[in-house]
Protein backbone atom coordinates (compact mmCIF):
# COMPACT_ATOMS: atom_id res chain seq x y z
CA UNK A 1 0.00 0.00 0.00
CA UNK A 2 2.68 2.22 0.78
CA UNK A 3 6.01 2.63 -1.48
CA UNK A 4 9.04 5.13 -1.46
CA UNK A 5 11.42 5.82 -3.93
CA UNK A 6 14.42 7.83 -3.81
CA UNK A 7 13.13 10.10 -1.26
CA UNK A 8 16.06 12.63 0.20
CA UNK A 9 15.80 15.54 2.12
CA UNK A 10 18.00 18.11 3.56
CA UNK A 11 18.05 21.56 6.00
CA UNK A 12 20.30 24.01 6.21
CA UNK A 13 20.96 24.08 9.81
CA UNK A 14 21.56 19.72 10.00
CA UNK A 15 22.40 18.83 6.48
CA UNK A 16 21.37 15.55 4.31
CA UNK A 17 18.80 13.56 6.81
CA UNK A 18 16.95 11.28 4.30
CA UNK A 19 19.51 10.35 1.24
CA UNK A 20 17.53 8.32 -1.69
CA UNK A 21 15.48 5.82 0.70
CA UNK A 22 13.65 3.42 -0.23
CA UNK A 23 10.71 1.90 1.74
CA UNK A 24 7.41 -0.59 0.81
CA UNK A 25 5.25 -1.80 3.24
CA UNK A 26 1.67 -3.67 2.63
CA UNK A 27 -1.45 -3.63 4.03
CA UNK A 28 -1.97 -4.42 7.78
CA UNK A 29 1.72 -5.05 8.04
CA UNK A 30 3.06 -3.05 11.10
CA UNK A 31 6.64 -2.17 11.33
CA UNK A 32 8.97 0.02 13.69
CA UNK A 33 12.10 2.12 12.77
CA UNK A 34 14.80 2.96 15.21
CA UNK A 35 17.56 5.31 14.85
CA UNK A 36 19.83 7.45 17.33
CA UNK A 37 17.89 10.87 17.52
CA UNK A 38 18.40 13.46 14.47
CA UNK A 39 18.67 10.12 12.06
CA UNK A 40 15.51 11.32 10.29
CA UNK A 41 13.23 9.12 11.74
CA UNK A 42 10.64 12.02 12.08
CA UNK A 43 11.06 13.48 8.91
CA UNK A 44 10.32 10.21 7.27
CA UNK A 45 7.11 9.97 8.93
CA UNK A 46 6.20 13.62 8.40
CA UNK A 47 6.90 12.73 4.54
CA UNK A 48 4.45 9.87 4.78
CA UNK A 49 1.75 11.59 6.53
CA UNK A 50 2.34 14.97 3.72
CA UNK A 51 3.44 17.12 7.23
CA UNK A 52 6.40 18.35 4.84
CA UNK A 53 7.53 17.17 1.03
CA UNK A 54 10.61 15.89 0.46
CA UNK A 55 13.29 17.90 -1.60
CA UNK A 56 13.35 14.69 -4.70
CA UNK A 57 11.55 11.01 -4.63
CA UNK A 58 8.75 9.80 -4.91
CA UNK A 59 5.36 8.46 -1.96
CA UNK A 60 3.07 6.44 -3.39
CA UNK A 61 0.12 5.63 -1.53
CA UNK A 62 -2.54 3.11 -2.85
CA UNK A 63 -0.29 3.61 -6.14
CA UNK A 64 -0.78 7.53 -6.52
CA UNK A 65 2.13 9.40 -5.60
CA UNK A 66 1.19 11.65 -3.06
CA UNK A 67 4.20 14.12 -3.36
CA UNK A 68 2.33 15.61 -6.40
CA UNK A 69 -0.64 16.37 -3.93
CA UNK A 70 -2.11 20.18 -3.88
CA UNK A 71 -2.58 21.92 -0.84
CA UNK A 72 -6.56 20.91 -0.51
CA UNK A 73 -5.77 16.90 -1.90
CA UNK A 74 -3.21 16.78 0.55
CA UNK A 75 -5.40 17.85 3.54
CA UNK A 76 -8.11 15.07 2.74
CA UNK A 77 -5.12 12.72 2.35
CA UNK A 78 -3.92 13.41 6.08
CA UNK A 79 -7.32 13.53 7.46
CA UNK A 80 -9.01 10.98 5.55
CA UNK A 81 -6.44 8.06 4.93
CA UNK A 82 -4.06 8.90 8.27
CA UNK A 83 -4.19 8.85 11.80
CA UNK A 84 -1.44 10.31 13.49
CA UNK A 85 -0.32 9.29 17.33
CA UNK A 86 2.96 12.13 18.61
CA UNK A 87 4.84 11.30 21.89
CA UNK A 88 2.71 14.18 23.61
CA UNK A 89 -1.05 13.67 23.51
CA UNK A 90 -2.09 17.22 21.97
CA UNK A 91 -5.57 17.19 23.42
CA UNK A 92 -7.49 20.34 23.55
CA UNK A 93 -8.05 20.89 27.42
CA UNK A 94 -11.64 22.72 26.82
CA UNK A 95 -12.96 19.79 25.22
CA UNK A 96 -13.70 16.33 26.86
CA UNK A 97 -12.05 12.42 26.26
CA UNK A 98 -15.23 12.04 23.44
CA UNK A 99 -15.11 15.25 22.33
CA UNK A 100 -11.69 15.33 21.67
CA UNK A 101 -11.67 11.83 19.69
CA UNK A 102 -14.82 13.12 17.55
CA UNK A 103 -12.81 16.33 16.51
CA UNK A 104 -11.56 15.31 13.15
CA UNK A 105 -15.05 14.00 11.75
CA UNK A 106 -15.62 18.09 12.30
CA UNK A 107 -13.74 18.68 8.64
CA UNK A 108 -15.95 15.60 6.99
CA UNK A 109 -19.22 17.38 7.00
CA UNK A 110 -20.98 14.12 8.04
CA UNK A 111 -24.28 13.08 7.41
CA UNK A 112 -26.41 12.76 11.01
CA UNK A 113 -26.44 9.01 10.15
CA UNK A 114 -22.88 8.74 9.51
CA UNK A 115 -22.42 10.99 13.26
CA UNK A 116 -24.01 8.93 14.74
CA UNK A 117 -22.53 5.54 13.38
CA UNK A 118 -19.09 7.21 14.34
CA UNK A 119 -20.07 7.92 17.93
CA UNK A 120 -20.70 4.05 18.22
CA UNK A 121 -17.40 3.24 16.57
CA UNK A 122 -15.62 5.80 19.01
CA UNK A 123 -17.59 3.94 21.76
CA UNK A 124 -16.55 1.05 20.93
CA UNK A 125 -12.72 1.97 20.67
CA UNK A 126 -12.83 3.37 24.11
CA UNK A 127 -14.33 0.26 25.36
CA UNK A 128 -11.36 -1.56 24.25
CA UNK A 129 -8.70 0.39 24.99
CA UNK A 130 -10.37 0.82 28.63
CA UNK A 131 -11.30 4.51 28.86
CA UNK A 132 -14.93 4.14 27.78
CA UNK A 133 -15.76 5.45 31.94
CA UNK A 134 -13.68 8.59 30.92
CA UNK A 135 -15.87 10.14 28.18
CA UNK A 136 -17.13 12.87 30.01
CA UNK A 137 -14.02 13.84 31.41
CA UNK A 138 -11.55 16.65 30.38
CA UNK A 139 -7.67 15.73 29.90
CA UNK A 140 -6.38 17.69 32.80
CA UNK A 141 -8.53 14.96 34.93
CA UNK A 142 -6.99 12.14 33.80
CA UNK A 143 -3.45 9.92 33.52
CA UNK A 144 -0.74 10.59 30.61
CA UNK A 145 -1.47 6.96 29.97
CA UNK A 146 -5.35 7.27 30.18
CA UNK A 147 -4.53 10.66 27.40
CA UNK A 148 -2.52 8.62 25.21
CA UNK A 149 -5.14 6.07 24.61
CA UNK A 150 -7.97 8.82 23.87
CA UNK A 151 -5.41 10.05 20.91
CA UNK A 152 -4.97 6.26 19.84
CA UNK A 153 -9.00 6.54 19.42
CA UNK A 154 -9.06 9.96 17.83
CA UNK A 155 -6.62 8.61 15.23
CA UNK A 156 -8.65 5.59 14.40
CA UNK A 157 -12.04 7.69 14.42
CA UNK A 158 -11.89 7.82 10.54
CA UNK A 159 -10.41 4.47 9.91
CA UNK A 160 -7.80 5.29 8.25
CA UNK A 161 -5.50 3.09 6.41
CA UNK A 162 -2.38 3.92 7.90
CA UNK A 163 -1.46 5.05 11.58
CA UNK A 164 1.97 7.10 12.04
CA UNK A 165 2.66 6.83 15.19
CA UNK A 166 6.12 9.01 16.62
CA UNK A 167 7.38 7.85 19.96
CA UNK A 168 3.69 7.07 21.22
CA UNK A 169 5.43 5.51 24.18
CA UNK A 170 7.84 8.12 25.15
CA UNK A 171 6.31 10.10 27.37
CA UNK A 172 4.41 7.00 29.37
CA UNK A 173 6.13 5.07 32.29
CA UNK A 174 6.80 1.30 31.85
CA UNK A 175 3.48 0.02 33.05
CA UNK A 176 1.52 2.31 30.36
CA UNK A 177 4.17 1.80 27.67
CA UNK A 178 3.58 -1.87 28.11
CA UNK A 179 0.04 -1.23 28.01
CA UNK A 180 0.20 1.21 25.12
CA UNK A 181 2.21 -0.99 22.68
CA UNK A 182 -0.13 -4.17 23.30
CA UNK A 183 -3.04 -1.74 22.62
CA UNK A 184 -1.84 -0.64 19.08
CA UNK A 185 -0.75 -4.35 18.34
CA UNK A 186 -3.92 -6.02 19.26
CA UNK A 187 -5.68 -3.18 17.14
CA UNK A 188 -3.63 -3.24 14.36
CA UNK A 189 -4.75 -6.92 14.11
CA UNK A 190 -7.97 -6.64 14.41
CA UNK A 191 -8.73 -3.67 12.71
CA UNK A 192 -6.13 -4.27 9.77
CA UNK A 193 -4.77 -0.61 9.99
CA UNK A 194 -1.28 -0.42 8.91
CA UNK A 195 1.40 0.90 11.18
CA UNK A 196 4.20 2.71 11.25
CA UNK A 197 6.08 3.60 14.88
CA UNK A 198 8.91 5.49 15.00
CA UNK A 199 10.53 4.65 18.66
CA UNK A 200 13.57 4.33 20.54
CA UNK A 201 11.93 1.16 22.82
CA UNK A 202 13.24 -1.84 21.39
CA UNK A 203 10.14 -3.39 23.89
CA UNK A 204 7.80 -1.89 21.07
CA UNK A 205 10.09 -2.12 18.70
CA UNK A 206 9.95 -6.17 19.03
CA UNK A 207 6.23 -6.19 19.10
CA UNK A 208 6.07 -5.30 14.91
CA UNK A 209 6.24 -7.83 12.57
CA UNK A 210 9.02 -5.87 10.73
CA UNK A 211 11.92 -3.80 11.88
CA UNK A 212 14.02 -1.46 10.22
CA UNK A 213 16.58 1.48 11.32
CA UNK A 214 17.38 4.64 9.73
CA UNK A 215 21.18 5.29 9.52
CA UNK A 216 22.65 7.96 8.17
CA UNK A 217 19.97 8.77 6.13
CA UNK A 218 19.66 5.41 4.97
CA UNK A 219 16.79 2.48 5.81
CA UNK A 220 17.84 -1.19 6.53
CA UNK A 221 16.87 -4.09 8.09
CA UNK A 222 17.12 -4.06 11.85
Amino acid sequence: MLKIRNISKSYIQRGLVLDNLNLEIKESCSLAITGPSGSGKTTLLNIIGMLTKPDKGEVFFNGHDITKLDADSAAFYRNRKIGFIFQDHLLLPHLTIFENIMLPLLANKESRKSSEDASKYAISLMDKTGIIDLKNKFPGQVSGGEAQRATLVRALINKPDLILADEPTGSLDSDNAELMATILVELNKELGTTLIVVTHSDSLASKMQKRMQIDKGVLKLA
